[in-house]
């Protein structure tokens, strides 16, 4: 480590002889270096051999610099400016403040300095301070600074509280000690004693925006270690309250104040300890102070701090489960304590409270407007009422007071296995689901204390559980809480606008609803395991439901809807539902409009809960025609769905229409002959409509397209009519993806008179609508491609580039074929990594192997990208032979390989 007296000693034998200021700060700073990069290598290597342990090292980096203020003020005061004889007014005293203050400081923190003086500074005093901030400048150090007397201290603190709070963790490094003894005389009698509701209330209120900044939620996927929820920021703001009422140094005296039991301490401890090494393991990768855990930094962290894959999971996703769980830790006891002493220094008691006191249930009482436990010894004889003091906040609407939060964390062992099984607790948990309207609230308090856990204890193991991947915003045990947010509001009708088909499911009442809440629950419950999370959850959530004490015939249903919890979520966004074999399998699945309403409602909930950007239009308008095709499918018979009634169905309409319009019959009759039936059956009405409309007169190598954005679905229609060439579809792709246009959807059919009916629907990258505006764009875009003078192949090779935060994560490619799910196409599903000329190296691909694509449907998953393609060979015929399978897969596979490799170039 840097010794203070080996580096005075050191800059002694360097300085001797040395007269010019410039030459003693310049020789002064190359000492200082040399020392200060032995020692951080010390720092360094001390943390790699303790990487989850961070305490050691803040305060170590702490002590260096505490040694180099210390050696450059030696410098400043003996070398560049002695003063032999100072007078009164000549005294200055180097104080740390802030973080530094504490002790406490990360590779690349700030250092935050008090330049303490008597009075008004001196030309001396100013010398000093000035030279030792370009020493320490020179060192390239990150220097935070003031200059002040005691009496501007105290003037400033109490009218900003970011001065205050800087001033409440002062100390003194070096210089006049007395001077340094007196500004901690004055604060507190003169100001904090005086300002402690004032204190408590602004940090409060500073706590809550700085919350909502970070995104409110414990649980993000790239969450802030110093700020966010749980964060740092959160225990450092326990301390500073803590050091303002009661004057404590350190944790450990709140303890002996009865804030704290040694359990809740050592968990602090604990911590506290980790997130520091988080944090200077972030600061060592990056070079430079960052906050933020990004995607790519979360792999380099995990992997310094020696997480490896391990059943199942990758050695991150264990990671970032341990980071959450320690800031939920953080963030319930740091809420715990704050509540509290808000109770205490800022409660006031409304006149209606005053006027009347709420009924509570036996062995509770309100304590300043919160639940709290009358007699706990006597309370927690039964463990059921664990159970019932959150359904008596439910039932009241009383928040439960910290007090009683401390009790519930402090009991939970009573929760036992003859608990679990209890009927009575059975009844209790599913009133807590049922009979309130606002579940989420409960069951959020009792994830963050333990109690769902405890009471499930399958439950305990997906809590804080990451999932490394963009798509999923939230850790398991969120996400599933979160759906049943969104399931509760649906039944409360209040998104009866967006959602119909499931507000009107819930309304009605058509449905078992302690079933849809329970699958609801329970679907993901089976995550982080080997085995495919829908198998295993559906065992687990059977015994948890016969725990629970439901029928058989409701136990089985739970099953089968966590069983199949992807299922409609898979056909309506990876299929073509336009396909009647498609169609029919799915209804085959379900087998009755209950399970088909039940389903609905879990996988919209499910997609709702995955984050607040996930549900779109698209997906809504996707769900809706799939439940609505199969309710007529299941109501009226799987017979019924066939391409020759649906053809001749969509003849008819466009008739209709055309006739409306004024076109004459000959006309008519040439549109509606002019396509197979695929054509009608694949496209909806006002498709059809818009074909007509450009077919109508086009001539020999004119192309024609439409551009209309439909808000009602978040996508853009593109419908474009040419004349048919070999590999059209392919390039029509390339041409939407230079423009900047995602594909979710296509189609394209061939006239009997060798025109091209193409139609894409897409979006631009933040999933919203393609704007008719950028038409012109997209217009010359695909006159140059049609042209061959873009290629598409070389030009998308930037846009495919991934982005760094991105390049941590697996998305294995995965090449199927299914024959059996349409009854005259063959079916490609591609599963890979998502960029954007993906989709025209696939298709490109198919086109050279005169592989004819009838349709494509495109599912976004974050990073991932299914692109799954209805094709059908030259003459017509499904692929069925396995060697040409295994040909084409190997030339997708290629594809993708040289497009990820063009990206990386």
């Amino acid at each position: 480590m840097f010794d203070p007296d080996r580096a005075i000693a050191a800059l002694d034998a360097g300085l001797a002889g040395l007269s010019d200021p410039r030459d003693i700060r310049a020789r002064s700073v190359a000492i200082l270096s040399t020392l200060r990069a032995e020692a951080m290598e010390d720092i360094v290597a001390g943390l790699a051999s303790h990487p989850r342990k961070g305490r050691e090292t803040v305060r170590a980096i702490a002590e260096l610099t505490d040694a180099t203020i210390r050696a450059i003020h030696y410098v400043a005061t003996t070398r560049l400016h002695p003063n032999l004889a100072p007078t009164e007014g000549e005294r200055i005293a180097v104080i740390a403040t802030g973080g530094y203050g504490r002790g406490e400081m990360a590779p690349h923190s700030d250092i935050d300095l008090l330049f303490l003086l008597p009075w008004k500074p001196s030309g001396w005093i100013e010398s000093v301070v000035e030279s030792m901030l370009y020493m320490l400048w020179d060192l390239r150090l990150k220097v935070g600074h003031a200059t002040r007397s005691l009496d501007d201290c105290l003037r400033l603190a109490e009218q900003d509280f970011t001065i205050r709070t800087s001033l409440l963790e002062h100390r003194l490094v070096c210089g006049d000690a007395v001077l340094a003894q007196s500004l901690r005389d004055r604060l507190w009698p003169e100001l904090f004693a005086r300002t402690i509701p004032e204190f408590i209330e602004a940090k409060l209120a500073e706590r809550a925006e700085r919350h909502r900044r970070q995104g409110g939620r414990r649980y993000v996927l790239e969450p802030n270690v110093k700020e966010g929820k749980g964060g740092l920021r959160d225990l450092q703001t326990l301390y500073w309250i803590a050091k303002y009422i009661h004057q404590v140094d350190r944790a450990i005296e709140l303890v002996d104040l009865g804030h704290f039991t040694r359990a809740e301490h050592t968990t602090f401890w604990a911590a506290e300890d980790f997130l520091w090494a988080v944090r200077c393991h972030m600061h060592l990768v990056a070079g430079r102070a960052v906050e933020k855990l990004s995607f790519d930094m979360q792999l380099e962290v995990a992997e310094r701090m020696g997480y490896r894959d391990a059943g199942g999971r990758r050695g991150v996703e264990i990671f970032m489960q341990t980071y959450f769980r320690h800031a939920t830790r953080v963030g319930e006891l740091t809420r715990v304590f704050l509540t509290g002493l808000e109770q205490r220094h800022l409660y006031r008691a409304s006149f209606l409270e005053r006027l009347r006191r709420p009924r509570v249930a036996a062995g509770l009482r309100v304590e300043t407007g919160r639940l709290a436990i009358a007699d706990p010894k006597r309370y927690f004889a039964d463990p059921l009422n664990i159970l019932r003091l959150f359904q008596e906040a439910l039932r009241t609407g009383i928040l439960i007071h910290p007090e009683a939060m401390r009790l519930v964390t402090q009991n939970l062992r009573r929760i036992d296995d003859a608990m679990r099984n209890s009927p009575e607790a059975g009844r209790i948990f599913l009133g807590l689901l049922l009979d309130h309207g606002n579940p989420e609230r409960a069951l959020r308090r009792m994830n963050e204390l333990g109690v769902l856990g405890a009471y499930i204890p399958e439950f305990e193991r997906i809590v804080a559980m990451m999932q490394f991947n963009v798509y999923h915003h939230y850790t398991v045990d969120e996400h599933l809480i979160q759906c049943v947010a969104a399931l509760s509001q649906i039944e409360r009708g209040e998104l009866v606008e967006n959602l119909p088909i499931v507000s009107g499911i819930m309304a009605e009442g058509r449905i078992d609803r302690t079933v849809i809440y329970l699958a609801t629950l329970l679907h993901d419950i089976g995550k982080g395991r080997p085995e495919d999370h829908s198998i295993i959850g559906a065992r687990i959530a059977r015994r948890v439901c016969q725990r629970l004490g439901l029928e058989p015939a409701r136990v089985e249903l739970v099953e089968w809807l966590i069983r199949n919890h992807l299922l409609m979520s898979d056909v309506a966004q990876k299929r073509d539902i336009s396909d009647p074999r498609t169609l029919g399998d799915f209804a085959k699945a379900v087998r009755s409009r209950q399970r088909l309403d039940l389903l609905t409602v879990l996988t919209v909930c499910d997609i709702r809960g995955v984050g607040p950007t996930t549900w779109n239009n698209w997906k809504a308008e996707l769900l809706r025609n799939l439940h609505q095709l199969t309710a007529e499918a299941l109501e009226n018979g799987l017979e019924e769905v066939n391409r020759e009634q649906q053809a001749d169905e969509a003849r008819q309409g466009l008739r209709l229409l055309l006739t409306a319009q004024g076109w004459d019959t000959a006309e008519i009759d040439a549109e509606t002959a002019r396509h197979d039936d695929g054509y009608w059956q694949g496209l909806p009405g006002d498709t059809h409509q818009v074909f007509a409309r450009l077919l109508r007169g086009i001539g020999a190598g004119e192309i024609r397209m439409d551009l209309d954005p439909d808000l009602r679905r978040d996508a853009t229609r593109a419908a474009f009519v040419v004349a048919d060439q070999p590999g059209l579809f392919s390039r029509l792709a390339g041409a939407l993806a230079l423009a900047g246009a995602n594909v979710v959807d296509a189609r394209t059919y061939t006239t009997r008179d060798g025109y091209a009916t193409a139609v894409f629907w897409v979006q631009d990258a933040e999933s919203r609508p393609y704007s008719a505006e950028r038409m012109p764009q997209l217009r010359r875009m695909i006159d140059r491609t049609l042209a061959g003078r873009a290629v598409a192949q070389a030009a998308l090779a930037d846009r495919d580039r991934v982005k760094k935060r991105d390049r941590g994560f697996r998305f294995p490619t995965h090449v199927t074929f299914d024959n059996e799910g349409s009854d005259i196409h063959s079916i490609i599903e591609v599963d890979t990594r998502d960029r954007p000329g993906l989709l025209y190296d696939l298709t490109r691909t198919l086109a050279e192997e005169q592989v004819q694509i009838v349709s494509a449907v495109i599912a976004t998953f974050g990073a991932q990208v299914v692109d799954a393609f209805y094709v059908k060979e030259a003459d017509g015929a499904k692929l069925l032979s396995p060697a040409r399978q295994q040909a084409l897969e190997r030339r997708l596979r290629e594809a993708i390989r040289e497009g990820a490799e063009r990206a990386r170039a």
